[in-house]
């Protein structure tokens, strides 16, 4: 197993060009460098070195390890950094922007798992639309926005961070025809009565769905409540194709709900952070991002 030893003795020998003068530079003897190097370059399974009379020079994949070995060193260095900081002396307040369907289904653990870390910073939640939102984001009146990224509009002015990638599913509810069949897809369902979500710009992202499959769909109830469309479903008054995030086995009034995936819609909604590009970050918004990025099971991409 790779060690943090075993990467600073390869910078060592990397820096230095030699196994002698990384031997010194690090306090060990030559044989147990060497030995150390050896291990490292069977674990990943490549050659770091060239070795010659005069020395050890780097490889290619070398040089690419290199690269990465620093930043290792770099984000342990962070993380012990953090650590022997108190979250208790942070003080302050944080705005965050979020959207209706993240903060039913998404906000509570994330506030709640940042207020605990950091107790002495005040929280204030703004929720509105997706569109207004980017707008106080870009202009500075909110700190960090938690919402759909898949429908952003001002890509150059925000960066964001996905958090979490919600696939698709077919609901539908007990007994209905389609649960025997082993695969299902969206012409399958095209013929169908639909119920359709709105909250959130559902409405829109289902319909680029529809849209890039060539196919109309049978749109026959349009609601922004989940627990309506739930309701509806396991009634079995349609169908619905929703965000993995708001599912949930049962209606509110204890009728089951089946999910399916669909074979040919595989785009997810991605859920995430989002905060002004090119300005210094206010204070706050590193460590809420530091606690967003320890979601459990989340599927993290920088954009």
């Amino acid at each position: 197993m790779m060690t943090l030893r075993q990467i600073r003795h390869f910078i060592a020998v990397a820096e230095t060009g030699s196994i002698s003068a990384a031997a010194q530079a690090v306090f060990i003897s030559q044989s147990t460098l060497t030995l150390a190097i050896q291990q490292l370059e069977e674990e990943i399974g490549v050659r770091l070195f060239d070795r010659h009379a005069k020395g050890m020079t780097l490889t290619h994949q070398g040089h690419q390890f290199l690269r990465q070995a620093h930043l290792i060193l770099a984000t342990v260095e962070n993380a012990k950094r953090s650590l022997q900081q108190s979250t208790d002396k942070v003080a302050g307040s944080l705005t965050i922007g979020v959207t209706s369907l993240v903060a039913g289904y998404y906000l509570a653990d994330l506030i709640n798992r940042f207020q605990r870390a950091y107790p002495n910073v005040q929280t204030r939640v703004v929720e509105d639309e997706r569109p207004y939102i980017e707008h106080l984001l870009v202009s500075g009146e909110i700190d960090v926005g938690v919402l759909i990224l898949s429908n952003l509009e001002d890509r150059h002015a925000l960066q964001t961070e996905v958090l979490t990638h919600s696939p698709h599913r077919l609901w539908l509810p007990a007994q209905h025809p389609l649960l025997e069949r082993d695969s299902i897809g969206l012409a399958d369902v095209a013929g169908e009565p639909l119920i359709q979500l709105n909250a959130d710009e559902m409405g829109l992202h289902t319909q680029r769905i529809w849209s890039r499959a060539g196919l109309v769909p049978q749109v026959t109830l349009r609601t922004a409540s989940v627990e309506a469309v739930r309701s509806l479903v396991a009634a079995g008054l349609g169908l619905s194709i929703q965000p993995d995030m708001t599912y949930r086995p049962w209606s509110l009034e204890g009728d089951i709900i089946e999910a399916r995936p669909l074979v040919d819609l595989s785009e997810p909604l991605d859920v995430g952070l989002a905060w002004r590009r090119g300005t210094a970050r206010p204070p706050l918004v590193d460590p809420f991002l530091t606690v967003a990025r320890e979601q459990p099971n989340a599927k993290k991409l920088s954009i």
